[in-house]
Order: C-alpha cells, then structure tokens, then sequence
C-alpha cells in the first residue's frame, strides 16, 4: 500500500498512526465484539470513550472548568447562526471580516442582529490581517468574531484582537491545537475537526458558562440552544460517535507529540521549511504578507495560470495531491495541518524545486 501526501485543506489527513489504531479497532473494539460504529451512544463504552476525549482536550488545552466541551454537528455553518441567536443581549456585534468563511458568518449573523464590519483585509484579497490594536468597537457589542485562521488565503492573526472588554469569539477551525492557545482570553472557541483534528462531521465548542442562556425566545429550535447540549452532554440526540471516537485517539497522538508546545515546534518547522523556499524561488511566490503567514495553510503561485495548471498535474502524478488552490486566490495551496509529516513538505519543496529548475 502506497500514501500519498495529502495537502487537501479538509477533510484533511489523518495521523497514519491513529488510522492504524482506527482499523485494528474496527470489528472488535475492546472485546466487546462490535465496532464503535455500531454501539450505542448510551452505553457505558461510548460514554467512556466521549469522557476520556473532553478530558484529554481539556488537559491539552487547559480548559478551566467554567468553561464547556461540546462535541456537536452542523458543521462551522451552524455555529454561523447559534452563535447569534445564544450572545445576544443588547442586539449587536462586531465582525472582523479576513476571508470568505469569516465574511459567512457576518453575513449569517446579519439575520439576527446588528452586524457590524469593523476591520476587513478584502481591499487586498484578504491577504493580510488589518491592524487590530485600536479598533472601533461598538458600546453595544455582545462580542466580537474573528476567524483565526483563513484556511483559503492562508493568514492567521498572531496576536489577537483589542477588544475593548467585549467577549471574543472565535472560528479556530483551521488552527485547532496546532499550538498553544489561553482559553481564558475568549468567549467562545469552536472548530470542525476535518482539518486538524478528526473526521469531518464534528464541531467541537468550548464555551464560558456565563455566555450559556437559560432562557430563550420559544421560537428559537431546541436543537439550536447551547444549553440543551450543555444539559445533554453532547448527547441530546445522537452525536457523530465515530468521528468522536477518531478525535479522541488524535488528542492522544498530540500528547504524544509534546502536547500542544510540542505540536507548534513542528509545525513552525515545517512551515520554515515551505516558506524559506518559497522567500527564495524565482518561480514560485507566497501570496501572503510575511507577519500574517498561517503555519497551518500556504498558498503560492507562479503568476503563469498554465504553469500552475502544469505543476498541479505533474505534482499529482508524483504523489502529491489537492494542491490546487481556491478559486477565489487560483494558483495552489499546500495545507500542512498537524498530521503532515515534515517530510512531506520537504518532498513537495524538492518536488518544486525540481519543476523549477525545468520550467524557468
């Protein structure tokens, strides 16, 4: 059996070790004769597996115990909306709007409050993240949101944003547990886990409990209120158990990568790797501004759509797939999520190299 190296930017790869894991487990898990995919979420087993998988999250991260774990579906789109419908007191928030999923969740919230666009990077393609240090930020603001790391155009913000005292909310999607992060410095945190973290089909939130509503308009779904899977457990209806069961073994595989300080010495590694080369190709150009380069997701072109085209097709034929870049940037994308081997990037840059030398 032959892997390729798959920069997809999600779902995305998984580490090899925890899919190993995954297939010896997938008859018989434990001994207890069937698959997890087949248990019941009530039973004892799944229960201690989901328990073990907070838990593991929470010692990696260390989440303070005001805070909530939830592991829910939907996807970021639901979350797009649930975040509005469960912050809001006075009616308002502010958006800072550095990429397309970041300029949805605006425009979704925009059908429960007052929206308000108070920083954007798309003057220049969202290839940079704006001055966040002195921001307009509204009297009346229930938080303010941000997408921490722009999967398309490949930029993260490094250091977050001043917000005035507001509650920070934040799209981490991309960059979940790729290094340490203070918990205690946001509202709400919450990612899909088919980049960095699992199988898609799982959304995990981390919460402040005061931020969880007690009360809500009786219009508003049940299925749409944090406190019904805050009171659930995760598990007022039937979650996603496998992708779950995935993410726990991938917490486990972070531990053993040095947790999360671990897990950012490797992937600034990796990332130095890609983007030295790309600082120093005559051919190849990053399409981001330096300070506000993503260690998780790195677009580049050629300035030559043919010759992107060219490389994408011969990169494929080589081993390396899903490198084309989204069609809103063009050229190619290599994510390099946490289960990215570092020599897979340093087999894509020789790959580059390579082409260089022969199309120059």
């Amino acid at each position: 059996m032959k892997r390729i190296y798959n920069f997809s930017a999600g779902p995305a790869m998984l580490p090899e070790e925890v899919l190993r894991e995954a297939a010896e487990e997938m008859l018989d898990y434990q001994g207890c004769g069937m698959s997890v995919m087949e248990m019941s979420h009530r039973s004892e087993m799944f229960e201690n597996i989901l328990s073990e998988a907070e838990q593991d999250l929470r010692s990696l991260m260390s989440i303070p115990d005001n805070y909530k774990v939830l592991f829910l579906q939907g996807g970021a789109h639901l979350q797009f909306a649930m975040l509005p419908i469960n912050l809001m007191k006075n009616g308002a928030a502010d958006y800072i709007i550095t990429g397309h999923w970041a300029k949805r969740a605006y425009t979704e919230a925009k059908k429960f409050l007052k929206a308000n666009a108070i920083a954007s990077s798309e003057d220049k393609t969202f290839s940079y993240i704006p001055d966040c240090s002195d921001l307009p930020i509204s009297d009346d603001a229930d938080y303010v949101y941000i997408c921490e790391n722009n999967t398309i155009y490949g930029t993260k913000f490094h250091t977050l944003p001043n917000t005035k005292g507001k509650t920070l909310v934040a799209d981490v999607s991309s960059c979940f547990l790729s290094e340490p992060m203070d918990v205690t410095r946001y509202g709400v945190i919450y990612g899909g886990a088919q980049k960095n973290i699992g199988p898609a089909g799982v959304v995990v939130a981390i919460i402040r409990e005061d931020l969880i509503p007690d009360e809500l308009p009786d219009q508003v779904p049940t299925m749409l209120r944090f406190k019904t899977h805050v009171d659930g457990g995760s598990m007022y209806n039937t979650p996603p158990c496998y992708g779950i069961y995935i993410c726990g073994k991938v917490f486990k595989w972070i531990k053993k990568q040095g947790g999360l300080e671990g897990m950012k010495a490797i992937n600034e590694k990796k990332a130095a790797v890609l983007y030295n080369y790309l600082d120093s190709s005559k051919l190849f150009h990053g399409t981001v501004e330096k300070s506000s380069r993503s260690l998780m997701n790195v677009p580049f072109v050629t300035g030559d759509k043919d010759l992107d085209a060219k490389f994408i097709k011969e990169a494929s034929a080589a081993g390396f797939e899903n490198l084309k870049g989204h069609r809103s940037v063009g050229g190619m994308r290599a994510s390099i999520y946490n289960a990215m081997p570092i020599e897979g990037v340093q087999a894509l840059v020789n790959f580059m190299k390579k082409f260089e030398a022969e199309n120059s």
